[in-house]
Parts: structure tokens; C-alpha cells; sequence
């Protein structure tokens, strides 16, 4: 295997983000063959003796992807103090190592979660300048006006700073909700139950569909699959 930049070693190692492990570097906290590593030095990690905090790094597993369809009820961490069901209990107990989530989804949502120990698409799927759409369909109580789901697309100040434009779309309406489709560039905390509600509306149920191109397609609720490395691996190229 030729030499790859450190970062990139700590970020495929399942440890953090490549920006994360940047930051790591400059901070002094890791070193290559017993020598304190610069930003920009490479290394092989199959042959180098890399260390985080007099940790070694091993970077020898295979990336591994994972899609999961989360039912709600379950919170998005690995484990939870006040005994709450999590998604990472979804998992085989041999899948967990080294897997962390990309993204979350609150306690009340469901559909699509990726966890992953690649580093390089945690940095691709979660920072805003890579622009990766993620696809909604929302219940709302009640019948927004073509205007205000206008309004909606073009962006509202929520702390303090405009959401960026998105795509709405009406699928059907009964006699007292509306189902909607959203497709974002930008997933803030909680955002679009927050501005359902700064208009009027109360979200009774919001689904994620897809993230980029990954799409649940039929995978049921509480179920996951292993995603093939030709179906990711352009998010990280």
C-alpha cells in the first residue's frame, strides 16, 4: 500500500473525520515511529507505527457501511444512562467495532442512518461544503398554502443565520394533514421539525428516505444491510 497522509490514516482508522484528525495533529497529539507528526507528513499504515495519544492505530480493518432504517423510540448513541434503546443495539455485536453514526435522527424520526469506520465519508456526508442532498417525507397537521411552502424553500432565519434553499414538494393531502416531500443541503439540529413549527405546523411524522444517492428502497424498519464499497465509495473520491 503506498503512503497516505496522516490524517487520512487516523480518519480510515474509524477514529474521527479527517478535519477532526487535522486538528489532532496540530495539537501535537500524534506521532509516527516514536517522532511528533507534522501537518502534512505521510506514512503506510502498514508499516509505520502511528500513535494517538500513546495509543497505537490500527488501520487494518475494512470499510464497512452500513444503512439502517431506524424505527422511532430509538435515540442515536452507543449507549444511553437513563436505559433508552439505541441504534447501535440494532447491530450485531460484530458489526459495532470501530462504527460510529454519520448524522443523526431524534428520538421521534425514523428512516435512513449510515454508520460507517471511514473517516473520509463521516467528513463527505456531514460538512456542509460538500452539499450532499438528504431526502424527507413529513406528515404535517393541517394544509400549508402553496405560498408558504414557498416560503419554506427559499429559507427562514433560524438561529440567526438563513437555512439554505430547498426543494418541497406536495405528494397528497387528506382532510386534516399534509404529506410532504423535502430534499435539504444542510441538516440542522432538529431543523425540520423547528421550522414546521416557527410556521404553524405540527410534524407528526418524519421519515428520511435517502442520503445522496443511498436510498432505503425496501429495507423495513429496524432492519439494516451492509452497503457495497461501488455504492459509497464515489461520496469520498
Amino acid at each position: 500500500m503506498e503512503e497516505s497522509r496522516i490524517q487520512k490514516i487516523i480518519a480510515n482508522a474509524g477514529l474521527c473525520s479527517r478535519r477532526k484528525a487535522e486538528t489532532l495533529i496540530i495539537e501535537n497529539r500524534v506521532k509516527v515511529n516514536g517522532r511528533v507528526a507534522n501537518l502534512g507528513d505521510k506514512a503506510n499504515p502498514f508499516l509505520d507505527e502511528i500513535y494517538l495519544d500513546n495509543n497505537k492505530i490500527i488501520n487494518k480493518s475494512r470499510p464497512k457501511v452500513i444503512l439502517l432504517n431506524k424505527p422511532k423510540g430509538y435515540i442515536c448513541t452507543k449507549s444511553d444512562p437513563k436505559g433508552r434503546k439505541t441504534v447501535f443495539s440494532l447491530i450485531p455485536k460484530e458489526m459495532r467495532s470501530g462504527i460510529h453514526l454519520i448524522g443523526r435522527l431524534d428520538l421521534n424520526s425514523r428512516g435512513a442512518l449510515l454508520m460507517t469506520n471511514n473517516g473520509d465519508l463521516t467528513l463527505k456526508l456531514t460538512h456542509p461544503r460538500f452539499e450532499h442532498k438528504k431526502t424527507y417525507c413529513i406528515c404535517l397537521e393541517g394544509h400549508p398554502s402553496a405560498e408558504i411552502l414557498k416560503k419554506w424553500e427559499q429559507g427562514l432565519i433560524l438561529d440567526g443565520h438563513k437555512t439554505k434553499k430547498c426543494i418541497i414538494r406536495l405528494l397528497k393531502r387528506t382532510e386534516k394533514n399534509s404529506q410532504i416531500k423535502i430534499i435539504l443541503e444542510e441538516g440542522r439540529n432538529r431543523q425540520i421539525r423547528r421550522i414546521a413549527d416557527m410556521l404553524g405546523f405540527r410534524v407528526i411524522d418524519l421519515k428520511r428516505t435517502a442520503i445522496a444517492h443511498i436510498k432505503l428502497h425496501k429495507l423495513k424498519e429496524g432492519e439494516w444491510k451492509e452497503i457495497e464499497f461501488s455504492e459509497w465509495i464515489n461520496l469520498v473520491d
